[in-house]
Parts: structure tokens; C-alpha cells; sequence
């Protein structure tokens, strides 16, 4: 039995906070790093960065002038976490609506979530359910803290659950607000780091039934001793993200050893893949996987289109690419990729229905 991911819904939030990040940030970091800042900053290829978070925000976060990115009156945890239970489903909504004006949602047996930004109980899952109406029978599942592939696993799980009861119809969503994290800081490489997160929502449908792209073998492998170059720690003011400058480094190493290349390319040439649907954690990342497989410099250009509009926006940034690709000419043979805490890369392969 093959499944069959039909289409995908996006949605952003309102305020582009890329450029009030930088002025933030560049006028904390000393004058020795600063050049540094300026020179990665142009080269990010980032234009924008969506935030649910209004210029200025009020109720426990910062009010100063700068909004959220006022010195010195980073919020507590609690606060951020109050800002996530009421943003989250109203933005993960808004991609199930996307979704819901290309396929019909009837009969939906299923809903897996992909979240890692934020906590609440009752999950994001179940209120989002219940505002979608979802009957209580509906099976559901919470994916969260997995970080950028965490998609990866979501898709996986419906590609799993269609293929053991071909009846299902499988709701994924996944769900990011990477901006409520910001972190008081004034060096060049943990500020670089949260240069690249933005907010946003994706919505996707999986079934036995023809259509989409079906999704073929999925794969995962870790990078050995590198647990250490993607993290995050739940902090009194946050939750803390830490993103090695070596990991674009590491995964180029990682793609040149053979039984890691065969995980990820399932063997095929690289050239004769034609759709790549890989994370867009950041420029160098993507520059570091079309180095290492020698691919054709338009290979990647839907994962550089979305790291341009949105930044990273953690897990639901696979699925905004995955977006484009079905939107763009049949695809032979494809492989999403995603690198995430471990340091590790997960994935799959799919291709278009005939």
C-alpha cells in the first residue's frame, strides 16, 4: 500500500521582524564582531521573517520602543508560553484553511502535530481538533521537541498509519513560533543563530488515494560525536537554542562517507534525483549538501526560495518546500532531508503520481 501526500496549506503570521532583529541585534554586539555580523547577515539570504509577535507587546513581555527586542526585559517562560496556547492554533488554523481550499478535509480519521516551540496542555493537537470540529474518535498524535524534522517524523507516522489501514485519512500539521525564543545575548554566533528563525504553520493531507506525491522509503542516520552542535535547553526565559557554526561542516563530512550518502541518497545518483526538498536551516547548510552531492545549482532553489520568505521556521520549513515542489513540473524521483538535534538527518523519498 502506498501513500500519497495531496497537498499542503501554509501560513504565516503578519510582522516581518527580520530587519528590527538585526538593528537589535547588531547594535548589541562588540565592535570587534561586528563586521562579522553585518558581512553573515548580507550573506544569509534571508529578505524575511514572519513573528506573531506585534511590534510592541504588552502582558509580561518587553514594552520599550524596540517591542520584543527591548534590552535587558527578555520575558519569562510563562510568557512566552501564554503567547504560544493562543497563537499556535489560531495560526496552525489558518494553514489547515489553505489546505482545506485545495482538497476536501471530510472524513479525517487521524491527526498527527508536529510542534517543538511551545508546550500547553491540552495539546495543540486537541484544540485544534476541536476547533476543526474533528469528531472524538479522530486517533491523534503529538510530535514535539524534535526540532527541524520533526516533519519528517509526522510524515512518516501518516505514511505509516495509511499504510497499515489504507481507509485512513491522515491530517498532518506542523506548527513553529521559533521568534517567541529570543535570547538576551550579545555575541556574534549565538545572535547569527537566531538570525535565521522565523514563525509558521503548514497543513498537509496523506491518504491511500492517488494524487500528490507518494512517499516513498523513509530513512534517518546520525552523525557520530556530534550530539553537541544542535540543542535546546527549556530556560527560565525560554527555551535556549544552540546552533554550532561546524554543523554545515559536519554535515558535508557527513555526506561524503559512503553508508551516510547511501542513507540519504537510498543509492541513487545525485544527479538523477531530480526534486530535493531539503530543510532550509540556513544558507551554508544548503550550500554544504549541493557542494558535497554535486548537485545542479537550480537543485535546491525551492528550499532557498522559502529560507528567503520565511527563515527557518523549524519543522513546518520542510513542509513550506515540499509546498513548492507540488506546485512545480512532476517529479521522477525526490528526497526530503531534514538536520536536527543529534546531530542528526531524517527523510524520505517521493516522487509524482503518474
Amino acid at each position: 500500500m502506498t501513500a500519497h501526500l495531496h497537498a499542503i496549506g501554509v501560513a504565516t503570521p503578519d510582522h516581518d521582524i527580520h530587519p528590527a532583529f538585526i538593528d537589535w541585534a547588531g547594535a548589541r554586539i562588540a565592535s570587534a564582531e561586528r563586521r562579522l555580523f553585518e558581512r553573515m547577515t548580507r550573506r544569509a539570504g534571508i529578505a524575511h521573517r514572519w513573528s506573531v509577535l506585534p511590534p510592541t507587546v504588552t502582558g509580561g513581555a518587553p514594552t520599550t520602543t524596540g517591542g520584543f527586542y527591548g534590552d535587558g526585559r527578555m520575558p519569562g517562560t510563562a510568557a512566552r508560553m501564554a503567547i504560544y496556547a493562543e497563537a499556535a492554533p489560531t495560526l496552525a488554523i489558518a494553514a489547515v484553511e489553505a489546505l482545506a481550499a485545495q482538497v476536501s478535509l471530510a472524513g479525517i480519521t487521524h491527526l498527527v502535530v508536529a510542534s517543538c516551540t511551545g508546550f500547553v496542555a491540552p495539546g495543540l493537537d486537541q484544540i485544534v481538533a476541536r476547533r476543526l470540529g474533528l469528531a472524538g474518535s479522530v486517533e491523534r498524535l503529538l510530535v514535539g521537541f524534535m526540532g527541524c524534522y520533526a516533519a519528517v517524523a509526522a510524515l512518516r507516522s501518516a505514511r505509516h498509519i495509511v499504510r497499515s489501514d489504507p481507509a485512513a485519512r491522515v491530517l498532518v500539521i506542523a506548527c513553529e513560533l521559533s521568534t517567541l525564543h529570543l535570547q538576551d545575548d550579545d555575541r556574534a554566533e549565538p545572535l547569527l543563530a537566531q538570525l535565521q528563525f522565523g514563525d509558521g504553520a503548514a497543513a498537509a493531507l496523506v491518504t491511500a488515494e492517488l494524487g500528490g506525491f507518494r512517499l516513498d522509503r523513509p530513512f534517518a542516520a546520525t552523525l557520530p560525536d556530534s550530539e553537541a552542535l544542535i540543542r535546546w535547553a527549556i530556560t527560565d526565559r525560554g527555551f535556549a537554542m544552540h546552533l554550532s557554526g561546524e554543523v554545515p561542516r559536519r554535515i558535508a563530512a557527513g555526506l561524503a562517507d559512503a553508508d551516510f550518502r547511501q542513507a540519504v541518497t537510498g543509492g541513487q545518483d545525485p544527479a538523477a534525483i531530480d526534486g530535493w526538498a531539503v530543510h532550509a536551516g540556513g544558507r551554508s547548510i544548503l550550500d554544504a549538501v549541493q557542494t558535497s552531492l554535486a548537485l545542479a545549482p537550480d537543485a535546491l532553489n525551492a528550499s532557498r526560495a522559502v529560507l528567503a520568505a520565511n527563515g527557518n521556521m523549524s519543522s513546518a520549513t520542510l513542509m513550506f518546500t515540499l509546498a513548492r515542489l507540488l506546485e512545480g513540473p512532476p517529479v521522477e524521483r525526490g528526497v526530503a532531508l531534514a538536520f536536527g538535534p543529534g546531530l542528526a538527518a531524517e527523510g524520505f523519498g517521493f516522487g509524482s503520481v503518474a
